[in-house]
């Protein structure tokens, strides 16, 4: 049997067991990104490509793709790096893995939004660099259950998120998106405008996919409709804030302190944000648990399976 898919990168063991039971397959041999003439070479010779999130599969590199090319699988939810028209335009399914790292992503979500409201970061470092005396304002932060959170982006994750403040937190739920959310209504939650939800909300949290419409949708204009208290989070992708304009914000106060977990230019991070307290700084790893990261995996050999067998992949992307 001839080598029938490209891994660019080594998955967990389970789906590498999935993959050999169920074709030949090579796999880029080194712990590191393939480069731009690997995935050249990679949609010209195999049936199945196996992508990352920092692959660029753009149109340039799919006009170069060959005959037998059938699938480009995308080891994660989002595919803003894969420009799906120009492959289904040859013929070229286009999947991802929605649904199983819904849960991980919400959770690294609060992670980030209580790291960020109660400065555990900060703290950390004052426990293994110094001395601490327990005084009355010390280390102030800001209260979650009861607040008002704000979700830009009512789709899987933003719901899930949203479902755990307020029956975990108590949180009044604000929404802003194109429909109203069956999901959030049933919990009490409320459809506004962006700039309703900027104002009102004393937490943020970015869920939205990255398009031209949602590039850039938090800078200089926005913030200062937020409140001074106001905490955003962000484990969708990173150019939907203007990172230097958010740099801006925190350092004079017009924000209270972010929580993120995705970058405009990764893997490089704005450096003035790493010079600020109150950011807490997360390396895109929103889906990193042992369970999600292997299920992912495996939903990604489902999808390569079934194209091999002349099927539709399972979680075709539809744009």
């Amino acid at each position: 049997m001839s080598r029938q898919v490209y891994i660019s990168r080594r998955l967990p063991a389970r789906a590498m067991e999935e993959f050999s039971r169920i074709c030949e397959y090579d796999v880029n041999p080194e712990n590191r990104q393939a480069t731009r003439e690997e995935l050249i070479n990679a949609v010209k010779n195999y049936e199945v490509v196996v992508s990352m999130l920092n692959d660029q599969i753009d149109a340039e590199l799919i006009s170069q793709a060959g005959p037998g090319l059938k699938l480009i699988a995308n080891y994660g939810v989002g595919f803003n790096n894969i420009d799906v028209k120009a492959a289904n335009a040859r013929g070229i399914y286009i999947s991802n893995t929605p649904d199983v790292l819904t849960d991980a992503t919400a959770d690294l979500a609060w992670a980030l939004l209580f790291s960020a409201a109660r400065r555990v970061i900060e703290g950390d470092n004052i426990c293994r660099t110094s001395r601490f005396l327990w005084e009355p304002e010390y280390m102030l932060g800001y209260d979650i259950s009861g607040k008002t959170l704000g979700i830009i982006g009512a789709g899987r994750i933003g719901s899930n998120f949203a479902r755990k403040a307020a029956l975990g937190f108590g949180m009044r739920v604000i929404y802003y998106g194109r429909h109203n959310s069956p999901e959030l209504d049933k919990i009490g939650g409320k459809l506004v405008t962006l700039d309703e939800l900027l104002r009102e909300a004393d937490y943020v949290s970015l869920h939205v996919p990255l398009t031209p419409d949602t590039r850039h949708m938090l800078g200089a204009e926005e913030f200062p409709k937020m409140k001074p208290t106001a905490i955003l989070v962000n484990t969708a992708r990173g150019p939907v804030i203007d990172e230097s304009a958010l740099a801006d914000a925190l350092k004079n106060h017009v924000i209270a302190a972010a929580g993120l977990d995705v970058y405009e230019n990764e893997p490089d991070i704005n450096p003035e944000l790493k010079k600020l307290a109150n950011v807490v700084l997360m390396p895109h790893v929103g889906s990193a648990t042992f369970d999600t990261r292997t299920n992912m995996g495996l939903m990604v050999a489902r999808n390569a399976e079934a194209v091999l067998a002349g099927k539709t992949p399972p979680n075709l992307v539809r744009v």
